[in-house]
């Protein structure tokens, strides 16, 4: 299958799909009479069904992607796809089309480089699993916490961003937790994001979710635990730091007694005197490589932000 990419566009939309032969037919064609306009991209991720045919059929270019993974995909369209305003949208119909022009018009009026379709305020009690919702929330705690934001929905795979976003933030992500990646990466780099409200749709009969709660969403925390020692290593190797050195002080008080209480300042406990010693030090370590990647970390960031500069200038 010929696969051409067209460059420059204005807008591009851009559908991820693994097996979403029931349901992409009728998303093309509700992006299409929302976005006539628009350059209408199926990422095809190791479908085994028609997927693909019914996407040609519809007139969209297809793209396959053989490593399996959504984050692999969307990092291939950042990689191939070039436009104004890009809109990522799941291929399983539980996205309204009808609300596209809500998530391009804030970045059309450079309002946001980012705009969410946020779906936890108005969805059906079929579209989530408890768990699911559980987790979102977690999820949403957490990276609100690391990037001093206030969002309500981190996961959701309806939005809209502008080039900046593209040739800004990296995509490292082989699964579902590329969502998560990508907001903390947003807010590492200080890029507007809005969120607008709304619906979410259950998928239609016979169509079924590609998320496993637990394996997913351990990946998910764990790509939080690794972005957060990344992007926060003063807070985050300060605080083992601090919990090695209370370690230390509790190991090290019988010690401490036997030189206070003992005239000659005879120290009987010598094991924990050594365990005390070496958690100081493993303290005094862990607070010095945070501070060292702390200064490591800013220099990058502006580094990066001379060059994004530059970018745009050139352009």
């Amino acid at each position: 299958m010929a696969e051409t990419v067209k460059q420059g566009s204005e807008i591009a939309v851009l559908i991820p799909c693994h097996n979403e032969e029931l349901t992409i037919g009728k998303v093309i064609d509700d992006f299409r009479s929302q976005l006539p306009q628009a350059d209408i991209y199926v990422f095809n991720n190791c479908s085994t069904d028609a997927t693909a045919e019914i996407a040609i059929g519809k007139g969209a270019t297809v793209i396959n992607e053989p490593r399996k993974g959504k984050g692999f995909v969307v990092e291939s369209m950042f990689s191939k796809i070039d436009a104004d305003i890009y809109v990522m949208v799941d291929g399983d119909d539980t996205y309204l089309a009808s609300e596209v022009c809500a998530l391009i018009n804030p970045i059309r009026q450079n309002r946001a480089d980012c705009v969410v379709g946020a779906r936890l305020t108005s969805f059906s009690k079929e579209s989530f699993r408890p768990l699911h919702v559980l987790g979102n929330n977690l999820v949403r705690r957490l990276v609100n916490w690391i990037g001093k934001a206030n969002l309500t929905d981190i996961m959701s795979g309806y939005r809209a961003f502008n080039r900046r976003v593209v040739r800004t933030i990296p995509v490292v992500s082989a699964g579902f937790e590329v969502e998560t990646e990508m907001t903390l990466q947003m807010l590492q780099h200080r890029i507007k994001i809005v969120e607008v409200q709304i619906p979410y749709k259950e998928r239609p009969a016979g169509s079924e979710s590609k998320l496993n709660t637990f394996r997913d969403g351990f990946r998910v925390l764990w790509k939080i635990f690794r972005l957060f020692r990344e992007f926060k290593p003063l807070t985050f190797f300060g605080s083992v730091g601090i919990i090695f050195f209370i370690l230390s002080v509790i190991a090290g008080l019988p010690s401490i007694h036997d030189y206070i209480s003992d005239p000659d300042h005879y120290v009987r406990h010598i094991p924990s005197a050594i365990l005390a010693t070496g958690l100081m030090l493993l303290s005094a370590g862990n607070v010095f490589l945070g501070i060292l990647l702390h200064s490591l970390n800013w220099k990058f960031r502006e580094l990066h932000n001379v060059l994004t500069r530059s970018r745009v200038i050139g352009n």
